[in-house]
């Protein structure tokens, strides 16, 4: 059984006690999606943090397009939180109760304090749905269009237009599974990925000018978009790939532009304070993610590892697993089989305890509905925090 130096009740201060100091990014991650207990829990951790911590910022893993009107709400923009829910998240996020809270929340935190006090909200994936990447077209135009009003291009928005087509011809749901229906290696998708790169190029040679005549919030969404476009377009091409390291090319590719955007989320915040980034444990784990999948053992890093690469012992990383869902029960010989013989309902545990205390050797748990990855205990090492609830 776990002790009471392995296993204490959830508190933010429990988390925070086995974290290193100096953190800037810290990970708490999930082991599935759609669980609203994770979530609430989530929530609790970053008023926490927020309060007591001088984090300034979240980032979850939604569209980090979308997020902005997310952020526009939270940090006092004009209209309503029905608004901010519809637009302001991807992948469905936007029906959840608890996000529902965390931008009420977020908010009314916001409300009588002065602006470099206020909390931001990100969004930390790309414009990627479950059916397929969205069309590059808001992403390429945004920039374009910024970058327009101060400089001559040797692009115009109708050439842009031309070379984009119809934004069915990015978003055909067939191309899914069958690269050949992808027109992300085409003639018009290769110069448009030349124009993407080359407004990053222009955002970074102007930055002086442009933010003395804009403002450095409207530079970096600017360039938000322009680095969304280049990293969309990469994907695109990668939805094309007739080779069977497809799959996990793509897994890749989601990754290196969830830590693109962590990376220029850190540096944003620098002057603020820390964020919290919430994401699939798979998302921010530091050893390498695998995935079996359509017959084949996919093996990639995450966001998290590349951003920890980067960061180094400024990055901390919190794993969320869970014990039983319904009639799913974990067998006695897991991990979590047995963390559930812990007296607390939802608790934090040292990694470095919890292994040093261990007797025997315990197995990876095995899903009943493989919806969820279950945490390996061969890599509890390189977790700084697990958070454990009982039952979900």
């Amino acid at each position: 059984m776990t002790d009471s130096n392995q296993s204490v009740p959830f508190t933010g201060d429990a988390l925070t006690a086995l974290l290193p100091p100096g953190i800037r990014l810290l990970g708490l991650g999930e082991p599935t999606h759609g669980v609203e207990a994770f979530l609430d829990l989530r929530n609790e951790l970053f008023r926490h943090l927020a309060e007591h911590e001088g984090y300034r910022s979240i980032a979850i893993e939604s569209d980090c397009l979308a997020a902005v009107h997310a952020d526009a709400y939270v940090t006092g923009g004009a209209g309503t939180l029905d608004d901010a829910m519809s637009r302001g998240f991807s992948h469905g996020l936007g029906e959840s109760d608890a996000n529902r809270e965390l931008l009420r929340w977020m908010r009314a935190h916001n409300e009588e304090r002065p602006p470099h006090e206020r909390l931001r909200f990100y969004g930390a994936d790309g414009p990627l749905e479950i059916t397929g990447p969205a069309a590059p077209r808001p992403a390429l135009t945004a920039p374009h269009d910024y970058l327009a009003a101060h400089l001559d291009l040797p692009w115009s928005r109708e050439t842009l237009d031309d070379l984009l087509g119809p934004d069915e011809r990015w978003t055909s749901p067939a191309a899914l599974m069958d690269p050949s229906q992808s027109i992300g290696r085409g003639p018009e998708a290769r110069e448009l990925r030349l124009i993407a790169d080359d407004l990053r190029a222009l955002l970074a040679g102007h930055a002086p000018h442009l933010t003395a005549a804009t403002s450095a919030d409207a530079w970096w969404h600017a360039d938000l978009h322009a680095r969304t476009a280049a990293e969309l377009l990469r994907y695109h091409a990668g939805m094309a790939d007739p080779t069977p390291a497809r799959l996990g090319a793509l897994m890749c590719l989601r990754d290196v532009m969830m830590a693109g955007n962590l990376d220029a989320i850190v540096r944003r915040e620098a002057r603020r304070g820390p964020t919290l980034v919430f994401a699939h444990n798979r998302h921010l784990q530091r050893d390498e993610s695998r995935w079996q999948f359509a017959g084949q053992s996919l093996r990639w890093w995450s966001a998290g590892a590349i951003a920890g690469t980067h960061l180094g012992d400024r990055y901390a990383f919190a794993a969320m697993t869970f014990g039983s869902r319904g009639s799913d029960v974990p067998r006695p010989g897991t991990l979590e089989g047995f963390l559930s013989a812990s007296p607390h309902d939802r608790a934090v545990i040292d990694p470095g305890r919890l292994a040093a205390g261990l007797d025997r050797e315990l197995t990876l748990r095995v899903p009943a509905d493989h919806t969820y990855f279950s945490l390996d205990p061969e890599t509890i090492g390189q977790v700084d925090a697990i958070v454990f609830v009982r039952d979900i």
